[in-house]
């Protein structure tokens, strides 16, 4: 459990053994696979905590939540929605369940990204991009088979909501039973494929079923998909950093020294204030 709210599955960096630098300019990526909370009055949640030196990104598959900073942001997302939170130089910030989805209860399925920032923009203003399902590129093949969100890149034309600091390539991808798609990625880039919903084969060669996240190898441009049965899927791929990275709790820089001041900064009020 991260604080109350968020039970959660870690495949990077720490789940499977998977080098840190492994899937940059990604450094962590939780899973909250989809579970029924019971109606509370009170909202599950985290409390307030710092970050500096990455981007905090959660997508919502199901349930609500609310975002509030200590730069002035807050919002709601829920089903299709992304919360892209860049902490940047220092930011406090706290995430739960929204009033109505905790009065209500209900499935609760999300991930959150932690995408680390190039050393040239570790100390960037913190900032804030909330995108609601409709914000985001739409783009489907001609029968309607296959339809992608893109969060942030470029597919087949479509551009994505997000601004980033790197290269970097997010869908959500829908797929029909029996349907395929085939798209190009840079060879260079780090790719993962999460199955939230359903089950595929990758290059008919490959199964991925629901919760399974698929690490591919830099090998190749081209990815072959194809639904099993429905699926849904959240892909994330980008151009790797190939930085020195210095993690330690909710900080990630490129040295040590960078984390040391990081501490003394936060202790010294210089990240805002936020009420928990």
């Amino acid at each position: 459990m991260v604080g109350d709210g968020f039970r959660v599955h870690n495949f990077f960096p720490s789940g499977y053994n998977i080098p840190q630098d492994r899937m940059s300019p990604f450094f962590l990526m939780d899973y909250n696979s989809k579970i029924d909370f019971s109606p509370r009055e009170n909202p599950r949640g985290v409390g307030v905590h710092p970050h500096r030196g990455f981007e905090t990104v959660t997508i919502a598959f199901h349930g609500k939540v609310a975002h509030h900073d200590s730069a002035g942001n807050s919002g709601v997302i829920s089903e299709g929605g992304v919360q892209w939170m860049t902490a940047g130089s220092g930011v406090l910030h706290k995430e739960y369940h929204e009033q109505e989805y905790s009065r209500n209860g209900g499935p609760f399925q999300m991930v959150q990204l932690w995408v680390n920032l190039p050393a040239k923009f570790k100390m960037t203003p913190p900032k804030y991009q909330g995108l609601n399902a409709d914000q985001m590129g739409k783009w489907q093949s001609e029968d309607g088979n296959a339809k992608v969100d893109v969060i942030a890149g470029n597919f087949k034309g479509t551009a994505g909501a997000a601004s980033t600091f790197s290269p970097i390539e997010m869908y959500v991808i829908r797929l029909k039973a029996g349907a395929s798609l085939e798209f190009d990625l840079p060879a260079d880039f780090n790719t993962g494929i999460l199955t939230v919903e359903g089950s595929v084969s990758y290059h008919d060669e490959f199964n991925a079923n629901t919760d399974e996240f698929a690490l591919f190898l830099n090998d190749g441009e081209t990815v072959h998909v194809t639904a099993v049965e429905d699926a849904t899927l959240f892909l994330i791929s980008g151009a790797p950093l190939n930085e020195p990275i210095a993690a330690h709790g909710p900080f990630l820089m490129n040295t040590y020294e960078e984390i040391h001041q990081a501490i003394l900064d936060f202790g010294q009020g210089k990240f805002g204030t936020l009420e928990d």
